[in-house]
């Protein structure tokens, strides 16, 4: 049983893969070439968002939001504690201070209602993250940033085709960054992300600091990065969007059957907003005995994982730059949380024997 099954994904798309890193290696433009800015069309349709910046990974694209809106040393960000170190390690990376607020102990996203009082003088931007692929409370975020003239920066990274009352993920906030790494619902074979903006502004800062600050061919007029998406791995995402809106069915109905099998036996899981949609990028429950239970179900032939175990703001070097700040919910949640197989090939009959099996162990 596979934890994310990349393999029967490919075979359903080999021919369209094959094809399309075929029309690249032919035209031989592996640095921008036509193919980045097909994706970035597709992907501005899908969610709606006025522009599509593609750049080398989930974090790139973060880091790379951060400098168009020009945070820097001794400004702070407010983000969440239980996320992947990408989000708050870009908001380090440049000098700033990531300020961490608790987060909600159902939906295990940041607790919009502690959000207003981390606010300082110093606060630049808001990082929510969509954690498990469910958008964040973004319509409060959103008013609380307006009321002190914030940028909302949506981590989209496992959220790329949820909905927020009635509008995709990616275009719900200031900008919105997403992940194309492999295991992500919609992945490359290596590294790429995306930024969404609404903005010209921001638009046109992202596409300069992408390439080294660069306005036109050795004309730089900001400080960048190298962070261009290859065109190779948009070729590839570009093949995995014919079949992307039957995967996101395939997660919401596994998803809801999960729901149902856990709720039935009484298993603590991550819960769902009535007014958003979750595409389920891990399906995650909350346990106690976790260690244990991770033995037994990969003994029986189960993968299991676990996102996240450890609070940022209690990991060795946030300890230091933020002296640790107390959130209590986080710091419970990450002994409990523990997700299990979840992809669009997953059968009716391994979701059954799955949480049979958990349900066995926790009794």
């Amino acid at each position: 049983m596979k934890f994310i099954d990349l393999e029967n994904q490919y075979s359903a798309l080999k021919e369209s893969i094959h094809t399309r890193i075929q029309c690249v290696l032919e035209h031989g433009r592996y640095i921008l070439g036509p193919e980045v800015r097909e994706l970035e069309d597709r992907l501005s349709l899908y969610t709606g968002a006025k522009h599509c910046i593609t750049v080398s990974s989930g974090t790139e694209a973060l880091l790379i939001s951060l400098i168009a809106l020009g945070v820097k040393n001794g400004d702070e960000v407010i983000t969440t504690p239980f996320t992947f170190v990408s989000t708050a390690e870009v908001i380090a990376l440049l000098g700033a201070k990531p300020v961490f607020v608790d987060v909600e102990h159902d939906t295990c996203n940041i607790d919009a209602t502690l959000i207003e009082n981390a606010i300082t003088s110093r606060t630049k931007a808001i990082i929510p993250v969509s954690l498990y692929g469910q958008v964040a409370d973004l319509d409060k975020i959103n008013a609380i940033a307006d009321k002190y003239g914030l940028p909302v920066i949506e981590d989209a990274a496992q959220s790329f085709g949820a909905e927020y009352k009635g509008k995709k993920s990616c275009n719900v906030s200031t900008i919105g960054c997403t992940s194309f790494f492999p295991s992500k619902p919609l992945g490359c074979y290596g590294d790429g992300g995306a930024i969404f903006t609404n903005s010209d502004s921001l638009a046109q800062a992202s596409r300069e600091i992408r390439v080294h600050g660069q306005q036109k061919r050795y004309v730089h007029t900001r400080i960048g990065v190298g962070g261009r998406m290859d065109t190779l791995q948009c070729a590839i995402v570009l093949a995995k969007l014919e079949q992307f809106d039957w995967e996101i069915e395939q997660r919401i109905e596994l998803g809801e059957n999960y729901n149902r099998l856990m709720d039935e036996h009484g298993i603590a899981r991550v819960q769902q907003r009535p007014d958003r949609t979750s595409i389920f990028a891990q399906y995650t429950v909350m346990v106690a005995e976790r260690t244990r239970l991770q033995e037994a179900l990969t003994q029986i032939g189960i993968p299991v994982a676990v996102h996240y175990p450890v609070p940022l703001n209690q990991q060795p070097v946030y300890q230091s730059i933020c002296g640790g700040e107390n959130t209590p919910v986080a710091a419970a949640l990450s002994q409990k949380v523990m997700s299990l197989p979840m992809h669009p090939y997953l059968t009716l009959e391994q979701q059954e024997f799955i949480v049979s099996n958990l349900a066995s162990f926790v009794k």
